[in-house]
């Protein structure tokens, strides 16, 4: 990933430079990730008994 390129995913999910200072490269990219994430539609949501099982 290009410096532009990062800073575009940054102004994606409304990141200032300031904020930059705060975060690391790998939360920023998780950040982006998971907003992308936001409309995926899932058939079935992990319930309590299900994170006991696992």
């Amino acid at each position: 990933m290009t410096t532009p390129l990062f800073l575009l995913r940054c102004v994606e999910i409304g990141i200032s430079i300031a904020d930059l200072d705060l975060l690391t490269i790998g939360l920023v990219l998780d950040i982006w990730t998971e907003k992308a994430n936001d409309d995926v539609k899932y058939k079935k949501k992990a319930t309590q008994e299900d994170f006991d099982k696992f």
